[in-house]
C-alpha cells in the first residue's frame, strides 16, 4: 500500500512506506554480440555498486549511440553530476562515479539494452519485459529512495516496486534531455532530494565533487 501525490509539475512522490576508464568503444560496439555489450556495461556497472544503496536512480535504458552512465559520457551522467555540485557547492573530487557511489548512491536501467531507437510499440514491450529483473533488482538493494529519471517509465518502476513489496520514497523525475528548460527542471526537482536524502552522508565522507 503506498500514497501517491504530486509536487508541482515537476516530480512526483510515491510513499510506500570520475569516470572508469574502462569505456566501451564506438566502433566496438557496433561490431559486438549485444549480449556482450550488455554483459560489459553490467561489469561496469557493478564495480560502482555501494554496499549500502541509499538513493537508487532508474533509467530507462543505455542510449543506443554507446554512451552510458556508468562511462561519465552520457547525458544523464552529466545532468546529475552538475545536480549533485548546485545542491552541494562546497564538495569537490576528481571522480565523480566514486564519490557517487560513497554517498550509497546507484543507478539501474529498467532495459539491459538500449531501446531509444526502437518502435514505440517495441519500446513499450521491452520496457514491460523489464519490469521483474528491477523488481528483483529492488529486493536485492533494498533502497531508502527510488528516484525514476524519466516520466515514461514511472508506471513501469511502480509495477516493480509492487512486485518487490518493496516499502520507500518513490520519486519522478522529468528526463533532463537536450534543452536547457528540460536539464533545468531535473535539477530543481533532484537537488531538494539530495539535499534532504544525503546531507549527513556528505558530511561525514568530506567527499569532493568538483574539478572535472
Amino acid at each position: 500500500m503506498f500514497e501517491t501525490y504530486r509536487v508541482a509539475h515537476t516530480t512526483r512522490f510515491s510513499l510506500c512506506g570520475g569516470a572508469s576508464k574502462t569505456r566501451i568503444p564506438a566502433k566496438t560496439q557496433s561490431s559486438v554480440d549485444p549480449s556482450k555489450l550488455a554483459t560489459a556495461r553490467e561489469r561496469l556497472r557493478r564495480r560502482y555498486r555501494p554496499a549500502r544503496v541509499r538513493l537508487l536512480f532508474v533509467g530507462e535504458s543505455p542510449p543506443a549511440s554507446g554512451r552510458f552512465f556508468y562511462q561519465a559520457d552520457s547525458g544523464l551522467y552529466r545532468a546529475i553530476r552538475q545536480t549533485f555540485l548546485s545542491a552541494f557547492p562546497d564538495l569537490t573530487n576528481a571522480d565523480f562515479l566514486k564519490s557517487f557511489r560513497k554517498l550509497d548512491c546507484y543507478l539501474v536501467d529498467l532495459c539491459g539494452n538500449p531501446v531509444d531507437r526502437l518502435p514505440m510499440k517495441q519500446r513499450r514491450l521491452a520496457c514491460a519485459r523489464g519490469e521483474a529483473q528491477l523488481a528483483a533488482q529492488i529486493r536485492q538493494l533494498d533502497p531508502e529512495t527510488i528516484v525514476t529519471v524519466v516520466r515514461s517509465i514511472a508506471a513501469n518502476v511502480e509495477r516493480a516496486q509492487a512486485r518487490a513489496k518493496w516499502q520507500g520514497t518513490h520519486i519522478e523525475l522529468p528526463y533532463p534531455g537536450r534543452w536547457k528548460t528540460h536539464r533545468d527542471a531535473f535539477e530543481q526537482a533532484l537537488r531538494p532530494v539530495l539535499r534532504r536524502t544525503l546531507p549527513d552522508q556528505v558530511g561525514a565522507d568530506s567527499i569532493n565533487l568538483r574539478h572535472r
